[in-house]
């Protein structure tokens, strides 16, 4: 009797403890075939299940034209999934009883004003990280993108300047403007840069060793991925691949929206810990299960954006932003995600609770469609479901995106008004001044009519007349966006005002070029 009540003792034990799916078996050579395929430079995966790390590797190489390998050490700029870590540094600070998630801003930072002084008194923590401010998309990246010579206090002090689009919690619009006043908050309750608190209190005490939170130590260590980009074509994203000046990266008063590097081995580490709510791998907590439930609440509700039909089954039914991650649904299951890029370099970390599993693909590019095909593929995987052909049907959108993208360019080159302009060059240049942005000066040289964005290095070109009192920027760095630079003018030809507008109708968002209004400005010498 003794032994058959352990053998049923056993046999309940087995019965408990679930099966790893595993990665699928010919990941390695899909995964590289993909890659060449599409051109892309350097992938990493991590996939965690059930607690264990099932596959941390790379593929391809850090930097074209090198033949150093991307392995399972190799950080990635990881852009914007760096939020949920942000979040998860105010969780500890929760967990110290320092902060809640619902105090006012203003009683850890009474300076910080935002345009509306009842949103001022309002904005609280949570509010900070769930996209429901009321400003519009992207609304203020140009302080940082894609780099700055701004600190982050002067950056948080220009967010007063930010005239909403909505109305306060009314309606969802994603940002990175608040991200970076968390991170400023974290530093004035903790005394530590966000770069510090986030290294001592998330990066190392969850055992993520290669990871890197500023410009600095990421480019003291030698096994990093080098961004990539097409920029030879009539847009972004055509062309052959070219390596990017390092440089061109999210400005760091930024950051806390954006600037962490991870490899592989890190990302499996933090996938662990958040599918076991806050607790660590090795044992003990990095934050409460409490804190843990907070950050995947859903709080604001996401517009569900229409697929075409070849791309419907990953159209989710309900989707919100919670704290720093998007909670959706996919074939009657619920996902935690979120995307990230900086220029150069994308990412995706993926999670599905009720199966305990989690993934992240990183990639030193920007090829989109391969990086969606990839995380589909996986979904499916671990949902069990028939092969669906993602990592093709993900290409043709991309490729089909860009098309149109070039044929609105075409179009647009077809049918400017042969008029204008209204003035001579001289009459055009002058000190511009937007309230929250700063100057923009432009100048008639030797070359013609100049631009330059005083607060952004190295971001100035020339201007080519469009039509009317319309020109288009030719930026001296081809990885900046081009924009259409429109003067006004009043009854007597003095121009009274600029207003910018990206020229590529799929432009990323962070160019904000809309958000500008720009006033001719005395220049003082």
């Amino acid at each position: 009797m003794k032994s058959a009540r352990l053998l049923a003792a056993s046999l309940m034990l087995a019965l408990s403890v679930p099966a790893w799916a595993e990665p699928p078996a010919d990941i390695g050579d899909s995964v590289e075939a993909l890659r060449q395929k599409i051109g892309a430079v350097g992938v990493s995966i991590a996939i965690v299940e059930d607690g264990r790390t099932t596959l941390a590797r790379g593929w391809g190489v850090r930097k074209l034209g090198e033949s150093a390998p991307v392995d399972a050490e190799t950080i990635f700029q990881t852009g914007s999934t760096g939020k949920a870590m942000t979040a998860a540094a105010l969780a500890v600070l929760v967990d110290q009883g320092k902060i809640a998630w619902d105090d006012p801003v203003i009683k850890h930072m009474p300076w910080f004003r935002m345009y509306d002084p009842w949103v001022t008194r309002e904005i609280t923590i949570r509010d900070l990280l769930v996209h429901r401010s009321g400003l519009g998309l992207g609304q203020g990246d140009l302080m940082f993108v894609p780099r700055t010579y701004l600190t982050r206090k002067q950056t948080i002090e220009r967010v007063a300047f930010l005239k909403p689009k909505t109305s306060f919690r009314s309606a969802y619009a994603y940002d990175n403007i608040l991200y970076a006043v968390a991170g400023q908050l974290i530093e004035e309750v903790t005394g530590q840069r966000w770069e510090d608190f986030i290294r001592e209190h998330v990066l190392r005490a969850g055992g993520m060793k290669n990871a890197t939170s500023d410009s600095e130590d990421r480019f003291r260590i030698p096994n990093r991925s080098w961004p990539h980009a097409r920029l030879s074509g009539a847009l972004r994203g055509l062309g052959p691949q070219q390596a990017l000046d390092e440089r061109d990266e999210l400005g760091r008063n930024g950051a806390p929206a954006g600037g962490l590097a991870l490899s592989a081995d890190d990302m499996a580490v933090w996938l662990k810990i958040q599918l076991a709510h806050g607790a660590l791998p090795g044992g003990g907590r990095l934050f409460s299960e409490e804190q843990a439930k907070q950050m995947w609440t859903p709080v604001t509700p996401m517009p569900i954006t229409e697929l075409p039909d070849s791309l419907k089954p990953a159209q989710p039914m309900q989707q919100a932003y919670a704290l720093g991650w998007q909670v959706q649904d996919y074939r009657g299951h619920r996902i935690i995600q979120h995307s990230g890029g900086v220029f150069g370099s994308i990412t995706r970390v993926v999670m599905i609770p009720d199966k305990n599993v989690g993934f992240a693909i990183m990639m030193n590019s920007e090829d989109s469609g391969m990086i969606l095909g990839l995380t589909y593929e996986l979904l499916d995987h671990y949902l069990d479901q028939p092969d669906y052909g993602w990592t093709t049907k993900w290409q043709d959108w991309f490729e089909a995106r860009l098309a149109g993208g070039v044929e609105f360019l075409k179009q647009a080159k077809a049918s400017p008004a042969k008029v204008g302009p209204s003035l001579k060059p001289a009459g055009y240049a002058g000190r511009y001044r937007d309230p929250w942005y700063g100057d923009v000066v432009i100048a008639d040289g030797a070359k013609g009519l100049t631009i330059d964005f005083t607060s952004t290095p190295r971001m100035a070109g020339r201007l080519k007349h469009w039509q009317y009192d319309s020109f288009v920027t030719e930026f001296d760095d081809p990885a900046i966006e081009p924009a259409y630079v429109t003067f006004a003018l009043d009854a007597d030809g003095k121009v009274t005002g600029v207003t910018m507008k990206p020229v590529s109708m799929i432009a990323d968002f962070s160019w904000d070029y809309q958000d500008l209004d720009l006033k001719p400005v005395e220049d003082k010498k």
